[in-house]
């Protein structure tokens, strides 16, 4: 088995209501039946218009009083209040749980690679419906059907840096459960659960990078697509 990845160059910066899965389909070459997309959550969010900015923004006395304690700017501090359900530790950075049920730093709202100088950028709304959405839309302008991974940069639990994941999925399987098949010396395994999606979205992060306005990545050569849901 051999995997290709390609990153995708030459997009244009991505604005609210822009056709992301045509651009994808302009730029990418000929994608194939079977081929998994992997896409920056930014350039997804872009297009679903996930942007706030800051200056319209009105910090609560919450959100002051997390600032003075982070030294952050208040208003950043309610945008991510905003996107919140529950905010699991406030000592350094916001570590909270989002609406869409992720765990992460500062609920993904991001300041980096955001045309306005004063704006931010939001996770999509339902990552699992941005991706059903780039999924049936490639399949209707090109013809093919693919995976659409949506990925985002998250940090780890007791693990140094941070590595890209998958935060909605469509068109393959999320995770591939291995359990009950034999390994090779006929023992079934009990607990093999593979998080392939994850895996797709973190090697996809090597072509795509921070600075190098790559923000769409496909693989080729994946024999596990099979279609199934996200």
């Amino acid at each position: 088995m051999t995997l290709v990845l390609r990153g995708v160059e030459g997009l244009p910066e991505i604005h609210p209501g822009d056709d992301l899965a045509a651009l994808i389909l302009q730029h990418s070459g000929p994608l194939q039946s079977g081929d998994v997309v992997v896409v920056a959550q930014k350039v997804v969010s872009k297009a679903e218009g996930r942007i706030r900015t800051l200056s319209a923004v009105t910090p609560s006395e919450q959100a002051i009083g997390l600032a003075l304690k982070l030294e952050a700017d208040p208003r950043m501090v309610q945008v991510i209040l905003d996107e919140t359900t529950r905010v699991v530790r406030d000592d350094r950075v916001l570590i909270v749980e989002t609406h869409q049920g992720f765990v992460c730093a500062n609920a993904g709202v991001d300041r980096s690679n955001v045309v306005g100088a004063d704006d931010v950028c939001l996770l999509p709304v339902d990552c699992d419906a941005s991706a059903r959405g780039l999924h049936e839309r490639i399949k209707t302008l090109g013809g093919v059907h693919v995976g659409v991974v949506v990925s985002d940069t998250f940090g780890r639990a007791w693990r140094m840096g941070l590595v890209n994941v998958a935060l909605g999925v469509a068109g393959m399987p999320a995770v591939l459960d291995y359990r009950g098949r034999p390994d090779d010396f006929g023992m079934p395994l009990q607990a093999t659960v593979v998080a392939i999606a994850d895996e797709l979205a973190a090697a996809s992060e090597l072509l795509m990078g921070k600075t190098r306005r790559v923000p769409v990545v496909v693989v080729h050569g994946l024999e596990e697509l099979d279609g199934a849901p996200g």
